[in-house]
């Protein structure tokens, strides 16, 4: 993508020189991906790309919350602060959160150590979001959205607290630059499963969200398939990887996944990494179908990527994800 081409309502989007002001919102257990995007967060965040300000989730199960805190925890970062839905989407359990999160050692300790038991220990997703954003300086936090909209959307319509005077909308207002999310099929298509699952969040966050959105869609990621062969080699570095876990235990090895999420995640730090339609405006309807509809003072645009950029973002996501926390000794740029 070429500077020159870009509109200058998303040029704030591609000059930033410090780190990456990230918030991660993901429905974790669902599909491994998530969890390979929070990795490469954690890589970014070493290489001095972003600094992940907390994570918050929109699958309602109690084992996603443990996971994340043992992946951060993993990598050097247990402080982060977690998030959780209430009443939420998709409360099954699923093997890739549950059994890492539970398994221990023959002396009963936990393989990878976390702070929370259990996902309902952790605080409401909706007033940490606030919390977060109100102490952050103006219009410099990005979100990646890689799971349903539930959460963002209830920001939208939250009142003004004891963090802070603003509604939600217009905390967002303030406060975001950009929302990068995955979620849709451009530039019209079938519903996808982020949009279907809680289609009144996201028909709701489409319309009233006050910045930029970028979305990465179903056909984006479906292009760029992780392999297998990198989970039986990159993550030797050390006997237990709560990644490589995961991606054992969502589906019967050897699997090559789609990398849905890791693409609005790379896209969050690094825009430079696919193209984007003109500016225009994504509407979702009562079936979870996106549809866009160019317009030059839209606020929307969508992922566009060429066989080339998706061998490139392909070779970024393996080398993100695979890169050994920085406890570790790693001597990686």
């Amino acid at each position: 993508m070429h500077l020159s081409k870009i509109s200058a309502f998303f040029l704030c989007c591609t000059l930033t020189a410090a780190p990456v002001r990230l918030i991660f919102d993901t429905d974790m257990g669902n599909d491994v991906d998530d969890a390979v995007a929070l990795a490469m967060i954690h890589a970014l965040e070493s290489r001095g790309e972003a600094k992940l300000l907390a994570v918050t989730v929109t699958k309602d199960n109690r084992w996603a919350a443990p996971f994340i805190d043992a992946m951060n925890t993993f990598y050097g970062r247990a402080e982060i602060p977690i998030g959780v839905v209430h009443n939420g989407k998709t409360p099954e359990d699923g093997n890739m959160i549950r059994l890492p999160a539970e398994r221990r050692r023959p002396d009963g300790a936990l393989v990878y150590p976390r702070h929370l038991t259990d996902g309902r220990e952790a605080p409401e997703a909706v007033g940490l979001l606030r919390r977060i954003l109100a102490r952050e300086a103006d219009g410099q936090v990005v979100i990646v959205q890689v799971g349903f909209s539930t959460n963002l959307a209830r920001l939208l319509d939250s009142k003004p607290d004891g963090a802070s005077p603003l509604s939600g909308r217009d905390l967002v207002k303030r406060k975001l630059r950009l929302l990068s999310i995955m979620g849709g099929a451009f530039p019209e298509g079938k519903p996808e499963y982020n949009i279907e699952t809680d289609v009144p969040a996201a028909r709701k966050l489409f319309a009233q969200w006050p910045t930029p959105i970028v979305a990465s869609g179903y056909e984006i990621g479906n292009k760029i398939l992780y392999p297998a062969a990198s989970i039986l080699e990159d993550y030797s570095y050390v006997e237990d990887h709560p990644l490589a876990e995961a991606y054992r235990d969502y589906m019967k090895m050897p699997y090559d996944r789609p990398m849905w999420d890791p693409t609005a995640t790379l896209y969050a730090v690094r825009p430079d990494s696919f193209s984007l339609s003109a500016p225009g405006v994504i509407t979702v309807d009562d079936k979870g179908r996106t549809r866009f509809t160019a317009d030059a003072n839209g606020r929307h645009r969508y992922f566009i990527a060429t066989a080339e950029q998706n061998a490139a973002a392909l070779r970024a996501i393996i080398e993100l994800a695979s890169r050994p926390p920085d406890r570790l000794g790693s001597n990686r740029p």
